[in-house]
Parts: structure tokens; C-alpha cells; sequence
């Protein structure tokens, strides 16, 4: 179109607004015209000036802010590569996302035994509280055993991650809410130990009743609590997790440990042994051979002083015979012979006081020289933090026989079964 033709038709309308209602109708439209310009400038203005706060403000909010706008608004000297040099890196923990469920009540629970015992304890409650859609408060340590240890949970494992870890299966929490908190406080609490060995239909048929009906029930014994075949593959695979994954040592606990298999490593390749020849053991499992009278009758004073310890009367020959004894120091320098194991290799003791000392470990240490324990491969004050708190030295035992090059167990216990599958 030219020119010409646009001045015409411009005309046209004008005309025919001349001729509808005269010069009043124009005035309307250059005054609606004025006014639209005006905001139009009002706008931009307005615009531009947000743009210069938000890149006089770049250093500050870019990151948060500007993340997604181009280049341009970056200053010269606020490159990426400068905001890394001035600031390091952070990973970011990406967290399971919540399980949503209606939530059938509380489940308190006290661990009973040494920290192996307690951590197969452990896991077999998060699997029940979860398939019972109950909340979990952090499990109570034992502080009443033989070893008689103050440690509490957050004292040897990292609570933290415990919680988050695990809560797109279930819900856990330090402590109680306020209301239920102060119940307890006053005794208004329902406890009892839960049937040993029992199946996941046992806790819904006995034990959610009681839970929906009081609202808080504690379990005060969790040994052995959970039926370990003829389970559910997911409850299974849960007992796992937990145990592998969401229960992890401390900080404190795991730098420690990483020092050791360092100091370990420095010198060649090591074995652990864990010989399970402490005076608990020989007295709860009744078994004394090489022991004089004098120990028997002392291990056998500490068997009839724990009420909880159910067998009194034991005949360790015959014991022995069904295979129910841990090897003697003895016998197991015999079975690392017999295995050929090089005595130049270090071997790791991981456990505690060995019951006779030095008398019961002259021919193991005289069939391998090389024999080291967390005592002396650290100085006292490394280890004062761990001191009267057998389950923390424990966890120290426990990391190394993670990261050794063979692992042997004496017993059959706790230990050697969680960290043949951790190993595993």
C-alpha cells in the first residue's frame, strides 16, 4: 500500500468522524492516545529500573536469582570459575522423598546385648515399625551388660542420617511429641518384651492392638525379636538397608577408623581375627577349656549373677563337642597354621580383654609375631574419647574388619554374621 492510499483512508475516518459527531469525538481519541503512551512509558521505566537493582545486586542474588538469565547481566570479574575459587563446592544430599501413611502410633524400644547384638536389634524394629505404620523413637542403648557402657545412640551412630535416610519407609523421631512425652514421664507407660523368633504376623496380630489402643508401647528387650527365615523378601531386603546403609557410625567414630586402616595398610597386607575369648562369653556360653579352677568358678559366679542369662547349669565338653564353643587362642593359632597363612602378615585382634591374657595368647603370638590391636597401633590420647565405652571401641573394630584383606571369625556370633554381609 503507498503512501498516497494511507494518507486517503486516514482522511476517510476523519471524515466520518466529522461527519457522525463532530470535533468531540476526536478529542476523546488523541486524549485515550496520550494516555496509553503515557503508560506505556510509565512501564518501561519502571522495567529498566528493576533490571538495574537486579544486576547492581548480582553478586549478591545472582545465583539464586538470575540463575537462568543470559550472560550479560554477570559482571566481568563474577565468572563462575571466580565464585568456585572464593566459595568450595558443597554436595548437594538428595533425600528419599517422605512415606505418607496414616500413622497407627508409637513404638518405643531398649536394645539389649553388645552393639552387634543391638544393630541386628535395631534393624528388625525399623522393619516392624514400618510394615506396622507406626512412628519409631531412636532406639535406647543398653547400659546395664557386662560391659556396663553409657552410650547413648547419637553417641555412636550418626542420628541424622538414621532418620533421613530411612524415612521414605517409616517415621522416626529423637523423642516423643510434648503430650505422650509427659505420659511416659508420669508411668503411664505400656512395656514388655516382645516373643523371640516371632514372624511379622505375630506384630500385627499381637502387638498393633496394643499400640492403637494405648497409643505408646515399649518393647523392652529386642534380641532375636524378629524370625530371620520364612520371611518376606521386602522384609528382608528392608533388615538389609537398614543395616548397611541407614546405620552409619559417626563422624568421630569413622575418621578414627579410617586412621587405622591407613596405619594397617602402610605396613602390608592384614587380617582380622576376631576372637570372641572375652570373660562374657566364656561365661554365658559355659564354655572353660584351658581354664583353671579358679576361672571356671569365676566365669561360672558371673553366669548365676545375670538373671537374664537363662542356662545355668552347662557342660562345656559337651558343649564343646556340638560345636557351640568359640576356638581358644590356642586352637586358632592352630587353624591359621593349618589354613597357611603367612606369619608375616599383621593380624588385627578385634576384640576386647582376651579372658588369661598373655598366658592363653603365648602360642598364638608365638605362631604370629606380627599381632597388633587398636591400643598399640594408636597413642592413649587418641582413644581416651573411646575409653569405658566398650561399644564405640567396637564400632572401631567393626570398620576395620570391613576393609581387611581376610576377615576370621572364631564364633559364629553377631559380629561375624553382620559383617560377613556387610562384606558380602
Amino acid at each position: 500500500m503507498c503512501v498516497t492510499e494511507m494518507k486517503e483512508r486516514r482522511n476517510i475516518g476523519i471524515g466520518v468522524l466529522k461527519g457522525g459527531g463532530g470535533g468531540e469525538r476526536v478529542e476523546k481519541l488523541k486524549s485515550s492516545r496520550t494516555k496509553l503512551w503515557m503508560i506505556r512509558a510509565t512501564t518501561m521505566v519502571l522495567l529498566w529500573t528493576c533490571v538495574v537493582q537486579m544486576t547492581a545486586l548480582g553478586e549478591t542474588w545472582g545465583p539464586r536469582v538470575l540463575k537462568g538469565w543470559p550472560a550479560c547481566f554477570s559482571h566481568p570479574d563474577s565468572s563462575a570459575s571466580a565464585v568456585e575459587e572464593k566459595v568450595p563446592a558443597v554436595p548437594s544430599r538428595i533425600l528419599p522423598p517422605k512415606r505418607v501413611y496414616k500413622n497407627n502410633g508409637y513404638l518405643m524400644v531398649s536394645c539389649n546385648g553388645g552393639l552387634n547384638q543391638m544393630r541386628a536389634a535395631i534393624c528388625d524394629m525399623v522393619t516392624i515399625a514400618r510394615y506396622l505404620n507406626v512412628t519409631l523413637i531412636v532406639p535406647e542403648l543398653d547400659k546395664t551388660s557386662f560391659w556396663a557402657d553409657p552410650s547413648e545412640f547419637q553417641d555412636i551412630f550418626d542420628v541424622d542420617h538414621f532418620i533421613t535416610s530411612l524415612r521414605d519407609e517409616v517415621r522416626i523421631l529423637k523423642e516423643l511429641p510434648p503430650r505422650l512425652k509427659q505420659r511416659v514421664e508420669m508411668g503411664r507407660l505400656y512395656s514388655m518384651p516382645p516373643i523371640s523368633w516371632s514372624d511379622i504376623s505375630y506384630y500385627h496380630n499381637q502387638i498393633l492392638p496394643l499400640i492403637k489402643k494405648y497409643k505408646v508401647v515399649h518393647l523392652n528387650r529386642t534380641d532375636a525379636r524378629l524370625a530371620n527365615n520364612g520371611q518376606p523378601s521386602e522384609i528382608q531386603k528392608l533388615r538389609c538397608r537398614v543395616n548397611f546403609s541407614g546405620l552409619r557410625f559417626t563422624s568421630q567414630i569413622e575418621d578414627l577408623g579410617r586412621r587405622v586402616i591407613k596405619l594397617l595398610r602402610g605396613n602390608g597386607p592384614f587380617i582380622v581375627l576376631h576372637l570372641r575369648y572375652e570373660m562374657d562369653m566364656l561365661a554365658f556360653s559355659g564354655c572353660t577349656q584351658g581354664c583353671n579352677n579358679e576361672e571356671v568358678d569365676e566365669l561360672t559366679r558371673m553366669r548365676y549373677a545375670y538373671p537374664w542369662w537363662k542356662e545355668k547349669i552347662i557342660n562345656s565338653d559337651l558343649k564343646r563337642k556340638d560345636g557351640l564353643c568359640p576356638l581358644t587362642p590356642e586352637e586358632t593359632a592352630l587353624t591359621l597354621r593349618a589354613l597357611d597363612i603367612d606369619p608375616n602378615y599383621q593380624i588385627y585382634i578385634a576384640a576386647g580383654e582376651i579372658y588369661g591374657g598373655d598366658r592363653r595368647m603365648a602360642s598364638l603370638a608365638k605362631a604370629y609375631p606380627k599381632l597388633v590391636r587398636k591400643e598399640t597401633l594408636l597413642e592413649p590420647s587418641d582413644l581416651r574419647f573411646f575409653q569405658n565405652h566398650s561399644s564405640q571401641m567396637a564400632a572401631l573394630d567393626y570398620l576395620v574388619s570391613l576393609e581387611s584383606d581376610i576377615f576370621i571369625p572364631t564364633y559364629d556370633g553377631n559380629m561375624a554374621k553382620v559383617v560377613e554381609g556387610h562384606r558380602r
